[in-house]
């Protein structure tokens, strides 16, 4: 049987929180694709210690890019740094290789979850602690099987017939495998039902709480990222529009009303959003 981990309701993330050491940085990023498309402009983002800090924005806004030069794996898409550096535990790894970042503790689950389909869910796992030796993938699995019992009750199920939800909990599990020191969600919620979220989230949390891992996520769903976050940041065309503690961007009028829809005359319709969009008063 997986070793236990106490349940724990989710709980909002602490608003006056001591100041924490700076675990990740991005100084003053600049990316271009194929020579010609830049994707991030001028973004300067910190990551404290043992906090969760939400990335958020639309489409194309740049999140997963970052997450990508994070990770070393932007040269995929002809992807490329062009200025500033990315830092972690005052070291510079922007131009590491992504497997020497994985031995470093900073390890990625890819938007889309992208398991090992033909493999069981116990091989999915076995795959993911690569890094480790026998022993601590043995202790590594059963703390993975405690946080998603239903990963435990199904581990010899193949990994492509499960539902989207489960999948998502084996990718966050073959990730943490590796025991990581900061673990980068990338839509985490997406394309899952609420119930399933619930579950995800609540799975964040105690990372953070219990596990005292950081948390980089990367999300749409504004409401939930900043439910749980510790600090956020906004991106939209490629740089940092806003950011602030959760409770600041919670309360600020602009993101009320184009990330969570909600306004002094109530909430909006998504038609509405749109409209508000086209009027940002944040690029003009």
């Amino acid at each position: 049987m997986p070793t236990t981990i106490p349940h724990q309701t989710p709980q909002a993330a602490p608003q006056a929180a001591p100041a924490r050491e700076c675990l990740l940085e991005f100084r003053n990023i600049r990316i271009v694709y194929d020579n010609a498309i830049e994707a991030i402009r001028d973004v300067s983002i910190a990551v404290p210690e043992g906090s969760i800090v939400a990335l958020l924005g639309s489409n194309g806004a740049g999140k997963s890019t970052l997450l990508k030069a994070m990770s070393g794996i932007l040269y995929t898409e002809e992807g490329v740094i062009e200025n500033g550096n990315i830092r972690f535990r005052n070291d510079e790894v922007h131009r590491l290789a992504p497997d020497e970042l994985v031995r470093r503790g900073i390890v990625q689950v890819p938007e889309g979850r992208r398991v090992f389909a033909a493999l069981t869910i116990d091989e999915n796992l076995q795959m993911g602690g690569y890094t480790r030796t026998g022993a601590e993938a043995r202790e590594r699995r059963d703390k993975v099987f405690a946080l998603f019992p239903r990963l435990y009750e199904r581990r010899d199920q193949i990994a492509g017939y499960m539902s989207g939800g489960e999948q998502q909990m084996l990718a966050i599990g073959r990730a943490l495998m590796t025991d990581p020191v900061l673990l980068a969600l990338d839509e985490p919620s997406l394309g899952l039902a609420p119930l399933i979220i619930d579950r995800i989230y609540e799975v964040i949390v105690r990372l953070r709480d219990e596990l005292k891992m950081t948390v980089l996520l990367v999300e749409q769903n504004a409401q939930r990222a900043l439910d749980i976050a510790d600090y956020g940041y906004i991106l939209e065309t490629g740089r940092v529009v806003l950011d602030g503690t959760t409770k600041k961007l919670t309360a600020n009028e602009d993101v009320q009303e184009f990330y969570l829809g909600v306004s002094s005359s109530g909430r909006k319709s998504l038609r509405d959003v749109k409209h508000y969009k086209r009027r940002k008063r944040w690029l003009s």
